[in-house]
C-alpha cells in the first residue's frame, strides 16, 4: 500500500505540474483545443493511442472477450492496430489536416457545420456528441475503481470516481490540448512499460508461455477451442474487431487528434508510432484477457441469477501478483483513463460550447467569454459522467463493456461515413448526412432500451440478432452510415453545394520547396 501510493502521489503531482506548465498555451481558444495546429507526430501518436485505449479496454473489453473467445481475442488488438490505427491515420490523416485549416475547422460538428454549409448539421451533430460521450466517460471510471479496490481493500467508490474527476479536471482546466498531449506521452511510455511487465508476470506465474496456452486449452473452465486460432465464436469476433477498430474513425476525440498535427512530417512518424503503440498495448491487453478461462468461477463477482459480472475478470487475474506488480498495473489503468477522460471532456466542452452555444447566440461570442464557457461545460460533463458512473456501479446493470458500446455505436455510425466521405467526395449532400446521424443515433437508442429490458424484440429473429449485443449493432450502424450516405446523396444531387470546388482546391494548391526538401523528379 505504501509503495502503491507513492507511486499515485508522484503521478498525480507530475499530471497537475504539467497542465500549470503549460497554461501559457491557453490563452485563446485555437490554443486551447487545438494547441495551436503545432503538435508534434511522437505526442498527436501517443494521445491518439491513449485516448483509444482506457480502462474500458483494459478492465473491461479485455475480461469480457479473452473470456468469450480465449486466447483468439488478441485478435482484436491487432484489429485496433492495424485498421483502427495505421488504417486510419493513412486514410483519414493528411486529408483531415489539410481540409480542417482550409475551412478553419476546429471539431467534428463544426467540419460537418463548414464542409456542407449547414448549421443545423452543426448544431445536431454537437448534441450528438455530447449526449453520447458521456456514458462513454462514466464507463472509464468504473474500470478504475475494481482495480483501487485490490490495493485499497474498502476504498469507497465514490471516493475513486471524485478524485480521478477532479484531478483530470484540474490539468485539462489550466492547460487545455497540450497538457493532454504532454500528459497522453508520459501516461502512454507507463502504459507501455505496464502492460509488457503484467504479461510477463502472468505468464510467469503459469510457468511460462506454452505452459499457460496448454492450461487454457485442458482445463475444466476452458477447452482447445479457447487456445485455437478464431476460438469458439469467430463471427462475434469479427464484429468485435470491426466496431472497435473501425469506430475510430468516427469518434470525434478520436479525429480531433489530426487537426492539430504540425505537418506533413509529422502524419508520416505518427502513423507508424501509433500503430506500434497500438500492437504493444492493445494486442497485449487482449492477449493477456485470453488467459480468463485459467481462473476459477468461483472467485469472480456474479450478478443475481449466477452470470459472472465480466468487469471482475481481470481484477481477479491480478490480484494474485507481487505487490509491486498491482501497483504498477493501477498506475498504468490510471493513465489509460485518465488520458482517455481528458480527450473526452476537451471534446465535450469545446463542440458544445462553440458548435451550440455560439451558433444559438444571435451575439457573437468573445474569446475570453468562449474560453469560459467550454472551461465551465467540462466542469459540467465531468460531474455529469460522475454521477452516472455512481449510479451505473450501484444498479450493476450494464457491463463497462455495452456501455461503451452503445455511445461507440452511436457516435461512430452517425458520424464516420459524412466525415469520411465528406474528405473524399464532392457529390455528398445535406440529406445523406442527415440520413446518417438519423439511422446511427436511432440505432443505438432501440440499443439502450432493449439493453435496458424496456423493450422484448426476442419474437423478430433477425432484428433480435442485431440487438443481441451493442457491438452488433454498433457495426450495423456504421455499415448503414457507409451504404446510406452515398445512396441518398445520389437520389439528392440537385442539391449539391455550389461552393464546393473551392472546399476541395486545398488538395491541389501547389508549394514551393527548396532542395534540401525535395529531391525533385
Amino acid at each position: 500500500m505504501v509503495v502503491i501510493s507513492v507511486l499515485l502521489v508522484v503521478f498525480f503531482a507530475v499530471m497537475v505540474g504539467i497542465g500549470i506548465y503549460c497554461k501559457k498555451h491557453s490563452t485563446d481558444v485555437n490554443g486551447f483545443v487545438l494547441g495551436g495546429r503545432s503538435v508534434g507526430p511522437w505526442l498527436t501518436a501517443f494521445a491518439f493511442g491513449t485516448s483509444y485505449f482506457s480502462a474500458v479496454i483494459f478492465v473491461g473489453y479485455a475480461g469480457q472477450f479473452g473470456w468469450n473467445f480465449g486466447l483468439a481475442s488478441t485478435w482484436i488488438g491487432l484489429g485496433n492496430a492495424f485498421i483502427g490505427s495505421l488504417l486510419a491515420w493513412s486514410v483519414l490523416g493528411r486529408r483531415t489536416r489539410i481540409m480542417t485549416q482550409h475551412l478553419g475547422s476546429r471539431t467534428m460538428p463544426d467540419f460537418f457545420g463548414l464542409r456542407y454549409c449547414s448549421k443545423k448539421l452543426k448544431i445536431t451533430a454537437s448534441v450528438i456528441t455530447f449526449v453520447f460521450l458521456i456514458p462513454y466517460t462514466a464507463s472509464l471510471y468504473n474500470g478504475l475503481s475494481r482495480l483501487f479496490e485490490i490495493a485499497y481493500p474498502g476504498i469507497d467508490y465514490e471516493l475513486c470516481v471524485v478524485v480521478m474527476a477532479i484531478l483530470t479536471g484540474v490539468y485539462v482546466l489550466f492547460g487545455g490540448y497540450m497538457a493532454t498531449a504532454i500528459n497522453d506521452f508520459i501516461q502512454g511510455i507507463i502504459m507501455l512499460f505496464g502492460i509488457i511487465t503484467v504479461i510477463l508476470a502472468t505468464l510467469n506465474s503459469h510457468g511460462g508461455l506454452m505452459s499457460a496456452i496448454e492450461k487454457v486449452a485442458t482445463s475444466d473452465n476452458g477447452g482447445w477451442e479457447y487456445a485455437s486460432f478464431l476460438g469458439p465464436n469467430p463471427i462475434f469476433l469479427f464484429f468485435v474487431v470491426m466496431l472497435t477498430s473501425l469506430g475510430t474513425w468516427g469518434l470525434p476525440q478520436m479525429v480531433g487528434k489530426f487537426y492539430a498535427i504540425k505537418n506533413e512530417d509529422a502524419i508520416k512518424k505518427g502513423t507508424i508510432i501509433s500503430t506500434v503503440f497500438a500492437i504493444i498495448v492493445a494486442g497485449g491487453c487482449y492477449f493477456l484477457g485470453g488467459f480468463a478461462r485459467l481462473l476459477d468461477p468461483e472467485v469472480l463477482a456474479k450478478k443475481a441469477d449466477g452470470s459472472i459480472v465480466f468487469d471482475s475478470i481481470i481484477p481477479a487475474m491480478l490480484s494474485n501478483l507481487p505487490d509491486i506488480i498491482i501497483g504498477i498495473v493501477i498506475v498504468l489503468v490510471l493513465s489509460a483513463s485518465m488520458s482517455t477522460l481528458s480527450s473526452l471532456v476537451m471534446t465535450s466542452g469545446s463542440t458544445i460550447t462553440l458548435d451550440f452555444i455560439a451558433e444559438v447566440k444571435k451575439k457573437k461570442m468573445s474569446e475570453k467569454t468562449a474560453m469560459l464557457t467550454i472551461r465551465s461545460f467540462i466542469v459540467v460533463f465531468i460531474v455529469l459522467s460522475s454521477l452516472i458512473a455512481i449510479y451505473q456501479y450501484n444498479q450493476n446493470n450494464i457491463y463497462i463493456a455495452q456501455m461503451m458500446g452503445v455511445s461507440w455505436g452511436a457516435l461512430a455510425g452517425a458520424f464516420l461515413a459524412p466525415f469520411l466521405y465528406g474528405l473524399y467526395w464532392k457529390g455528398v449532400t445535406k440529406a445523406g448526412v442527415a440520413a446518417s446521424f438519423v439511422f446511427g443515433v436511432g440505432l443505438e437508442l432501440v440499443q439502450l432500451v432493449y439493453t435496458l429490458g424496456i423493450i422484448d424484440l426476442s419474437g423478430i429473429p433477425v432484428i433480435s440478432f442485431v440487438f443481441t449485443n451493442s457491438l452488433y449493432s454498433g457495426v450495423f450502424a456504421m455499415v448503414g452510415g457507409l451504404v446510406l450516405v452515398p445512396v441518398v446523396s445520389l437520389l439528392t444531387r440537385k442539391n449539391k453545394l455550389q461552393n464546393i470546388d473551392a472546399m476541395f482546391s486545398c488538395y491541389d494548391t501547389t508549394k514551393t520547396v527548396g532542395v534540401t526538401d525535395s529531391l525533385g523528379k
